[in-house]
């Protein structure tokens, strides 16, 4: 039976799941404390000073999200001060997995999307700003 259409709300449906999950991560400080926790527990205070240009309550926040995803695990050690560590889980360490393949298809692919860009605005006469 041929289709004239694809089911648009079916789709929608079914992509929003996925699209929130994405969201969470796709931020350049989300990627940034899950790279930076790929190397094994990392206390606030480091993961701050490895990140030049986000604050405490953005790092906190960022952080509390990725937990609440699975994606790290928040560890208090029992000292005094209490010493917090976060580390990745299994589904973290599969995502940036993933990540380290669109990294390698990025960097195979950026000077022909640069191109192709390049050629679209002189067909057009368009510029776009990112």
């Amino acid at each position: 039976m041929y289709r004239s259409h694809i089911d648009v709300p079916v789709l929608i449906s079914q992509a929003c799941p996925v699209a929130e999950v994405i969201d969470h991560v796709r931020g350049k400080w989300s990627i940034s404390i899950l790279t930076a926790a790929a190397q094994g527990p990392v206390r606030f205070a480091d993961l701050h000073r490895a990140m030049s240009g986000i604050s405490r309550r953005m790092l906190t926040l960022k952080l509390r999200r990725l937990e609440r995803d699975g994606l790290l695990t928040r560890t208090v050690h029992p000292t005094i001060p209490p010493r917090v560590e976060y580390a990745l889980t299994d589904i973290a360490t599969e995502l940036l997995d993933s990540l380290q393949g669109l990294t390698a298809w990025a960097t195979r692919n950026r000077d022909a999307v640069a191109t192709a860009r390049t050629a679209y605005d002189r067909e057009h006469g368009t510029i776009t700003e990112e």
